[in-house]
């Protein structure tokens, strides 16, 4: 079983662009605006976990339905059950490669940019 990687991080109500390193008068003085890239990247995170959580779900009920004894009266039931068992171990691998790359892209993916428009300032 693989652990999730770390998600991306919505914004935050109370939470501030960083503080520019220029002064007050310093030319040209930019805003900030939260990445629209690394918000797409926690809106792929909150779609896509849900599936995978369904699928997850649904494949372990139906393992423990084959591996009751009461669902199988016969001996090829035993090959139905490794077929669930390999389904399973598959979709793991796969979610955690999905999370994993939506993890790192987030990682390297700025929170903040600056834009590309000047934010007023005093002399011109």
């Amino acid at each position: 079983m693989y652990v999730d990687p770390p998600a991306p991080k919505a914004r935050q109500r109370d939470e501030t662009p960083p503080i520019s390193s220029t002064g007050p008068l310093d030319n040209p003085q930019r805003a900030w605006e939260f990445n629209p890239d690394y918000q797409r990247l926690v809106v792929a995170w909150n779609t896509v976990l849900p599936q995978l959580e369904a699928l997850r779900t649904i494949l372990d009920k139906a393992y423990a339905l084959a591996k009751s004894p009461q669902t199988w009266d016969a001996p090829v039931g035993e090959r139905y059950v490794k077929d669930i068992r390999e389904w399973r171990t598959r979709l793991s691998v796969y979610r955690h490669a999905v999370l994993t790359a939506i993890s790192d892209e987030a990682a390297d993916t700025p929170r903040w940019i600056q834009t590309t428009a000047s934010a007023p300032h005093a002399f011109q």
